[in-house]
């Protein structure tokens, strides 16, 4: 595998960072997954722009334009002989004095790394609901940053029960989003979704999903959910870049219900998707 470092392309043998780098030791790094079809981004501008509002947030500089690293990445893939491709870019903080703050760390780290996109669409996942509770007002957890513990322990609980993934709640027992992916309901013929909490990001996917329902008349709804509820749903279905629309099988080893509101939602996706890259 080529990889993008610091604007150059190298072995992935030779791509390594200091082991002072903040990322490593604290987390201290923000990244995005894009989806590439046919040698082209789907959604560039939506993901830099997340991306872009999280370095605000954390204070952190991004030190490139984003048509630099879009011709960068697009040259990566080339390099990896890709056009259906998933893309990680990572940036890190960058290395600093010992300590948590980080004054010092003045010259930023970025790495792209270019995978050979899963096949779509994705069969039914199951899901297990996480046992660590998210609070509702983490505004950190809005984020895509290079702290994921909460992440690996969720994919490691629905991993030990035979599941895709994992759904997370918070303190007060609502839905927030699963480990991976942002989740969606069918009730009573409307859609809905949990609102963008802080603790829940907002994802590209999810952003471009509901926006396809109003567009087909299917009325939407944010708002609250118990987790439990999910199960006398007429349908569940997650969104996440790598995948698209996701319908899910169960929820806890309970089988939930197939909606013609999801399979109508994933082949437009699909084609969107499709139209957007071409």
């Amino acid at each position: 595998m080529i990889v993008f470092l610091n604007g150059e392309f190298v072995p992935e043998e030779r791509a390594v960072v200091s082991v002072f780098d903040r990322s490593f030791r604290y987390g201290d790094g923000l990244f995005e997954t894009m989806l590439a079809g046919n040698g082209n981004f789907f959604r560039w501008e939506q993901h830099w722009a997340r991306l872009v509002k999280s370095g605000r947030f954390f204070n952190f500089s991004i030190p490139w334009s984003p048509d630099e690293l879009r011709k960068a990445a697009r040259e990566l893939l080339e390099q990896n002989s890709l056009r259906d491709a998933l893309l990680r870019l990572q940036i890190s903080r960058g290395s600093g004095p010992r300590g948590y703050a980080p004054t010092g760390a003045d010259s930023p780290v970025i790495v792209m790394t270019a995978h050979v996109a899963p096949p779509r669409p994705a069969p039914r996942w199951k899901l297990a609901t996480c046992p660590f509770r998210v609070a509702a007002t983490d505004a950190m957890l809005g984020h895509k940053t290079g702290n994921r513990l909460l992440q690996v322990l969720a994919a490691a609980h629905a991993a030990a029960r035979e599941a895709e993934e994992a759904l997370l709640v918070n303190t007060d027992g609502h839905l927030c989003e699963g480990g991976s992916s942002n989740v969606f309901w069918i009730r009573d013929g409307v859609l809905g979704t949990p609102p963008l909490l802080p603790s829940v990001l907002p994802g590209v996917t999810r952003s471009a999903v509901l926006d396809l329902a109003r567009e087909l008349g299917v009325r939407c709804e944010e708002k609250l959910l118990p987790v439990e509820e999910l199960k006398s749903c007429e349908g569940v279905f997650l969104t996440l870049t790598s995948r698209g629309v996701v319908e899910v099988e169960s929820l806890d080893d309970t089988p939930l219900p197939r909606s013609p509101v999801t399979t109508r939602l994933q082949n437009e996706f699909e084609k969107l998707m499709q139209r957007e890259c071409a």
